[in-house]
Protein backbone atom coordinates (compact mmCIF):
# COMPACT_ATOMS: atom_id res chain seq x y z
CA UNK A 1 0.00 0.00 0.00
CA UNK A 2 1.29 3.44 -0.83
CA UNK A 3 1.19 6.62 1.20
CA UNK A 4 -2.00 8.57 0.47
CA UNK A 5 -1.56 11.48 2.87
CA UNK A 6 1.32 13.11 4.75
CA UNK A 7 0.03 14.69 7.95
CA UNK A 8 1.81 17.66 9.51
CA UNK A 9 4.05 18.36 6.51
CA UNK A 10 5.07 21.86 5.45
CA UNK A 11 4.98 22.27 1.67
CA UNK A 12 7.01 24.72 -0.37
CA UNK A 13 4.44 25.90 -2.95
CA UNK A 14 7.12 26.80 -5.51
CA UNK A 15 7.65 23.88 -7.88
CA UNK A 16 11.03 22.38 -8.72
CA UNK A 17 10.97 21.86 -12.50
CA UNK A 18 13.59 19.58 -14.05
CA UNK A 19 14.37 18.27 -17.53
CA UNK A 20 12.20 20.78 -19.42
CA UNK A 21 9.18 19.91 -17.29
CA UNK A 22 9.49 16.11 -17.53
CA UNK A 23 9.83 16.06 -13.71
CA UNK A 24 8.06 18.46 -11.38
CA UNK A 25 8.24 18.24 -7.59
CA UNK A 26 7.54 20.19 -4.42
CA UNK A 27 9.86 20.18 -1.40
CA UNK A 28 8.28 19.23 1.91
CA UNK A 29 9.39 19.11 5.52
CA UNK A 30 7.83 16.25 7.46
CA UNK A 31 6.44 16.69 10.98
CA UNK A 32 9.62 15.12 12.44
CA UNK A 33 11.86 17.55 10.51
CA UNK A 34 13.00 15.16 7.78
CA UNK A 35 13.11 16.50 4.21
CA UNK A 36 11.30 14.95 1.26
CA UNK A 37 9.73 15.86 -2.04
CA UNK A 38 6.55 14.85 -3.80
CA UNK A 39 6.39 14.91 -7.55
CA UNK A 40 5.62 13.43 -10.92
CA UNK A 41 7.76 12.15 -13.79
CA UNK A 42 6.25 12.23 -17.28
CA UNK A 43 7.25 9.75 -20.00
CA UNK A 44 11.02 10.17 -20.44
CA UNK A 45 14.37 8.62 -19.50
CA UNK A 46 16.17 10.81 -16.95
CA UNK A 47 19.39 10.71 -14.93
CA UNK A 48 19.30 12.20 -11.43
CA UNK A 49 22.20 13.02 -9.15
CA UNK A 50 21.87 12.48 -5.41
CA UNK A 51 23.45 14.31 -2.49
CA UNK A 52 21.94 12.41 0.41
CA UNK A 53 20.67 8.83 0.18
CA UNK A 54 17.10 8.67 -1.13
CA UNK A 55 14.13 6.35 -0.78
CA UNK A 56 11.65 6.60 -3.64
CA UNK A 57 8.06 5.47 -3.04
CA UNK A 58 5.59 5.11 -5.90
CA UNK A 59 2.10 6.49 -5.26
CA UNK A 60 0.63 6.29 -8.82
CA UNK A 61 1.78 5.00 -12.17
CA UNK A 62 4.99 3.05 -12.63
CA UNK A 63 8.61 3.50 -13.66
CA UNK A 64 11.75 1.54 -14.32
CA UNK A 65 14.98 2.49 -12.56
CA UNK A 66 18.64 1.56 -12.86
CA UNK A 67 20.90 1.96 -9.85
CA UNK A 68 24.59 2.84 -10.05
CA UNK A 69 26.91 -0.02 -10.88
CA UNK A 70 24.30 -2.11 -12.68
CA UNK A 71 22.92 -2.41 -16.20
CA UNK A 72 19.65 -3.94 -14.97
CA UNK A 73 16.39 -1.98 -15.14
CA UNK A 74 13.91 -2.78 -12.35
CA UNK A 75 10.21 -1.94 -12.33
CA UNK A 76 8.50 -0.05 -9.49
CA UNK A 77 4.82 0.75 -9.15
CA UNK A 78 2.30 1.88 -6.56
CA UNK A 79 3.51 1.04 -3.05
CA UNK A 80 6.96 -0.05 -4.22
CA UNK A 81 10.03 1.57 -2.68
CA UNK A 82 13.63 1.59 -3.80
CA UNK A 83 16.76 3.06 -2.23
CA UNK A 84 19.42 5.11 -3.98
CA UNK A 85 22.84 5.74 -2.38
CA UNK A 86 24.00 9.29 -1.71
CA UNK A 87 26.51 11.14 -3.87
CA UNK A 88 25.78 9.14 -6.99
CA UNK A 89 23.49 9.04 -10.03
CA UNK A 90 20.62 6.81 -11.06
CA UNK A 91 18.44 6.47 -14.14
CA UNK A 92 14.66 6.43 -14.14
CA UNK A 93 12.27 6.04 -17.04
CA UNK A 94 8.58 6.15 -17.73
CA UNK A 95 7.61 4.62 -21.08
CA UNK A 96 5.68 6.57 -23.69
CA UNK A 97 1.98 5.82 -23.35
CA UNK A 98 2.26 4.93 -19.65
CA UNK A 99 0.69 6.86 -16.80
CA UNK A 100 3.05 9.39 -15.25
CA UNK A 101 4.97 8.14 -12.21
CA UNK A 102 3.92 9.96 -9.01
CA UNK A 103 6.33 9.60 -6.12
CA UNK A 104 7.48 10.62 -2.68
CA UNK A 105 11.25 10.95 -2.29
CA UNK A 106 12.57 10.76 1.28
CA UNK A 107 16.08 12.23 1.81
CA UNK A 108 18.73 11.11 4.26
Amino acid sequence: MSTTQIDGAAVNPKANVYFDGKCVSHSITLADGRKASVGVILPATLTFGTGAPEIMEGVAGACEYRLPGTDTWQRAGVGDKFSVPGNTQFDIRVAEGETAYHYICYFG
